[in-house]
């Protein structure tokens, strides 16, 4: 008689466990799971007064910042140099002028401002007074001078030309 109740107890679990088995194995397959690759986090920008970026470079060396100002001109300067190299052949400089003084356009040759030369080329009819916004990141504090990389540029306001006769 005991064997009799271990072998129905035995086909009673058997046959429950078989039944689990079935509904699991026969239950539609949940829609598959889309994983996108992470995008790459866009980079924040501290906005930063120009004469505060020259004041204290240091506080800034591996920031992203956003600096305002007024286009003087492109130029060479603090291309090549060995401490903060950026090759003259894949990079320009360019000067702000310094807000601090207006009635003369001096430049702010304290801060190394670099642009690759593609986007350079894109933005070849600044004029000197332009105001423009640029953003990018503090890479070198050389000669206690902050130096920049520019990401991006954008121009905020042109200043009409005057025709000359």
């Amino acid at each position: 008689m005991r064997k009799l109740q271990i072998l129905v107890l035995s086909i009673i679990i058997s046959t429950g466990f078989g039944i689990g088995v079935n509904k699991v194995c026969s239950a539609p397959a949940a829609a598959p799971v889309k994983i996108s690759a992470p995008s790459a986090p866009q980079a924040q920008y501290i906005n930063v007064k120009a004469l505060e970026l020259v004041s204290n470079p240091y506080k800034y060396k591996n920031r992203n910042v956003r600096v305002q100002g007024k286009f003087d001109k492109f130029s060479t300067l603090g291309l090549d140099y060995p401490a903060a190299m950026r090759p003259h052949d894949k990079y320009i400089s360019f000067m702000i002028q310094r807000p601090d003084i207006t009635n003369h356009n001096i430049p702010l040759s304290e801060l190394k401002i670099f642009l690759k030369k593609e986007m350079a080329e894109k933005n070849i009819d600044l004029n000197t007074g332009d105001e423009i916004s640029f953003e990018g990141k503090i890479f070198s504090t050389a000669l206690g001078d902050p130096w920049m990389d520019v990401d991006n540029l954008k121009v905020i306001k042109k200043v009409e030309k005057k025709e000359t006769k």
